[in-house]
């Protein structure tokens, strides 16, 4: 599975599951901790913990298994899921304007990811 089928495969699966505001960082120029950084978040620890469930699964499905995983406990405000070169952030939407990670990585690509998710509406 490359990259680009991983990134899809994750921005959908978050998408499915009605994340708010997804973004992709590519930041492989930035820092060694990965190629690419996305970041979603969802409206309680459930949905946040939901949204993590849905992206391993889907990755799972396709033989893929998160290196690392952080933050899986009940009441968790932000889950980690490190698949080495795509690290994927979840957070409840309060701890995410806390952290603010978008404004740290500012000088990360942003990628375009609307081929992958639903238009508003449909």
């Amino acid at each position: 599975m490359t990259q680009q089928e991983m990134l899809e495969t994750i921005v959908k699966a978050l998408d499915s599951k009605r994340a708010e505001d997804i973004k992709v960082l590519r930041v492989n120029d930035l820092t060694i901790l990965g190629d690419y950084f996305i970041i979603a978040n969802g409206t309680s620890t459930t949905h946040t913990r939901t949204l993590a469930d849905e992206v391993e699964y889907q990755l799972s499905q396709k033989g893929k298994e998160p290196t690392h995983r952080e933050g899986r406990g009940n009441g968790s405000n932000w889950v980690v899921l490190d698949y080495s070169d795509i690290i994927v952030h979840i957070f409840y939407k309060e701890t995410r304007n806390f952290y603010q990670l978008e404004r740290l990585w500012a000088d990360g690509e942003p990628v375009d990811i609307s081929a992958w998710t639903k238009q508003e509406g449909c």
